[in-house]
C-alpha cells in the first residue's frame, strides 16, 4: 500500500498542472474579453446609426470611417502622418525619459538631492504642459524642436516622479547590505536601486508616453504640417468628421498598442509582478 506521503507526492504534479491550466484559461478569457468588448461598441454604434438614434453628421457610422481609413491608407497620407507622429513621440521619449530616469533614482537615494529637486517638481508639475507650448514656439521655432521638447517635458514627470517613489520604496535592508560590502555609488545604482525600482519605472513610462502622445496631438495642431494632430485639425477646417474620428481612432490604437508593448517587456522583467 502506498504510504500518505508517497500519495501526497504524486498529487503535486497533478495540482501543479491545474492551476496552469487554470491560469491559461483565465488569461485567454481576459484576452477574449478585451479583444470582444471594443468589437461590440462598434456593433453598437453601428446600430445606433443606422437606426437613426444618433447624429451621423456629429458621429458617422463606423463603416464610412473605417471607408475613410481605407481611403487614407491607399493615398500614403495616414502613415506619413503616424510615421511623422511617432518619430516624434520617439525621441521626445528619449530625451526627457532618459534624464528623468538618471536623476529620480539619484534623487531617491540622496536625501539632499530630494531636498533641491522636490520643490522644483512640485511647483513646475501642476503647470499645464500645453500651457507651455506657446514659450517652446518662441524658444526652438516652429520646427521639429519645439513637439520634441513638448513630448520630453510631458514624459519627465511621470517617470522621475515614479522613479523616485520606486527608489525610496526599496528595503532598506537591500541597501544596508551594499553599504557592508562597501559598494561603489555605482555598483549601488545599478544593483540595487534601479533593478529594485523597476515596476515603478515600467508604470512611470506608461504614464509617461501615455501623456506625450495627448501633447504631441496638442502640438502638431498647433505648429505643424504632418502629423496626426495635424490631420485631425485639418479634417475640422475641412468639416471632414470621418477623416476626425480616423485620427482619433488611430491615436487610440497607438496608445493602446504600447500599452500592450509596454506590459509584455513588464513581464518579462519583473515576471514575479503578475503572479
Amino acid at each position: 500500500m502506498k504510504t500518505a506521503q508517497q500519495l501526497t507526492a504524486n498529487d503535486a504534479p497533478r495540482r501543479c498542472r491545474k492551476k496552469r491550466t487554470k491560469r491559461v484559461s483565465n488569461k485567454l478569457r481576459d484576452r477574449l474579453i478585451s479583444i470582444a468588448s471594443p468589437i461590440v461598441l462598434l456593433l453598437m454604434w453601428q446600430i445606433a446609426a443606422q437606426a437613426g438614434m444618433i447624429d451621423e453628421r456629429f458621429f458617422p457610422a463606423p463603416t464610412k470611417i473605417f471607408a475613410t481609413f481605407v481611403s487614407l491608407v491607399d493615398d500614403g497620407s495616414l502613415w506619413d502622418n503616424t510615421s511623422a507622429t511617432l518619430l516624434r513621440l520617439f525621441w521626445g521619449a528619449l530625451i526627457g525619459g532618459i534624464p528623468a530616469l538618471l536623476l529620480g533614482v539619484a534623487t531617491g537615494l540622496s536625501r539632499p538631492l530630494r531636498a533641491v529637486f522636490d520643490p522644483l517638481i512640485a511647483a513646475t508639475y501642476p503647470v499645464p504642459k500645453s500651457a507651455i507650448f506657446p514659450l517652446l514656439l518662441l524658444i526652438c521655432g516652429l520646427g521639429e524642436a519645439s513637439k520634441i521638447a513638448m513630448v520630453a517635458i510631458g514624459v519627465f514627470y511621470p517617470v522621475l516622479i515614479n522613479t523616485t517613489t520606486g527608489v525610496l520604496e526599496i528595503n532598506k535592508i537591500y541597501l544596508d547590505v551594499g553599504r557592508n560590502f562597501r559598494a561603489s555609488r555605482w555598483q549601488v545604482f545599478r544593483t540595487i536601486a534601479l533593478p529594485g525600482a523597476v515596476p515603478h519605472i515600467m508604470s512611470g513610462i506608461k504614464l509617461g508616453l501615455g501623456l506625450g502622445l495627448m501633447l504631441i496631438a496638442i502640438a502638431e495642431m498647433i505648429g505643424s504640417k504632418s502629423g496626426l494632430g495635424y490631420m485631425i485639425w485639418d479634417a475640422w477646417e475641412l468639416l471632414s468628421v470621418e477623416q476626425m474620428y480616423v485620427g482619433l481612432l488611430v491615436i487610440a490604437f497607438l496608445g493602446y498598442g504600447m500599452s500592450l508593448l509596454l506590459t509584455e517587456l513588464e513581464r518579462k522583467l519583473i515576471p514575479w509582478k503578475g503572479r
